[in-house]
């Protein structure tokens, strides 16, 4: 028997469309990672970008389990001495970008390095019901069907 290794000529990708209304943001990123990555398929290889691009609508109405929307915080350094800021996810969500929650909780799921920057290139996130990729014809997937755990009504 001989290893199968996929060629980046070889790989097929796939237009997915995930509506991220009541799902849980950490279930949700995992199962994106993993599409993103190429996981789900049967001739995955580790160094190849053989992921799906994944499209993500109502990233605004995601939730977070427990206090999260209230205690989780973000952080960043603006690069000048003592230029650390900080923000709530419920900061975010309701702010200008809340697609933000989504992009880093699936970015902080990918590794870091050059194939891990290409991988999260195929990501798109909205944080509306529209979306600009309906000529790409996406397939839609319910991942809220794949768990009862991955979707809450609040």
């Amino acid at each position: 028997m001989k290893t199968f290794s996929a060629k980046p000529a070889d790989v097929e990708k796939k237009w997915i469309l995930i509506d991220a209304d009541g799902l849980v943001v950490g279930r949700l990123a995992t199962i994106v990672a993993n599409r993103l990555r190429g996981k789900h398929k049967p001739g995955y290889t580790p160094h190849v970008d053989d992921g799906d691009n994944v499209i993500i609508v109502n990233a605004d109405k995601v939730v977070l389990t427990g206090r999260k929307r209230q205690n989780k915080t973000y952080y960043w350094h603006t690069g000048y001495p003592g230029g650390i800021k900080e923000r709530t996810a419920r900061q975010i969500l309701d702010g200008r970008f809340p697609e933000r929650v989504v992009e880093k909780a699936v970015e902080r799921m990918i590794p870091e390095g050059p194939l891990g920057r290409r991988q999260l290139k195929n990501l798109r996130v909205y944080s509306g019901a529209t979306h600009p990729h309906d000529a790409q014809q996406p397939e839609t997937l319910d991942v809220a069907a794949l768990n009862r755990k991955n979707a809450r009504s609040e």
